[in-house]
């Protein structure tokens, strides 16, 4: 039998970077701050949090999707890796435009 690649795994957390309290979003998970847009490298695949890595993943670019939103590009300060996240605009902590607007127009 075949499992699953996605997992929901939607619990809070303080961010490693900023600090601050993100609440889960109740609808998918959330694998990134809001605020500040960084993650921490937990995942092989979404939300099986079985990554041994656990190092820091900065938000390196942003691109708009017709269908899907916006893409957030994270890369891996410890291994390197990249991972595509979508863009969380629903929400009582919807993720910060601004900075993904930044992102976009290679600003950040």
């Amino acid at each position: 039998m075949e499992e699953k690649r996605f997992r929901k795994n939607d619990g809070g957390f303080v961010c490693a970077v900023c600090g601050r309290e993100v609440a889960p979003l109740g609808y998918t998970s959330r694998n990134h701050c809001p605020f500040c847009l960084a993650s921490v490298h937990l995942d092989v695949n979404p939300g099986d949090r079985a990554s041994e890595c656990g190092g820091i993943m900065d938000a390196v670019k942003a691109e708009p999707d017709p269908k899907k939103g916006f893409i957030i590009y994270h890369r891996c300060r410890k291994c390197g890796a990249v991972r595509r996240n979508k863009a969380a605009t629903e929400g009582d902590q919807p993720d910060d435009m601004s900075l993904i607007i930044k992102l976009t127009a290679g600003e950040l």
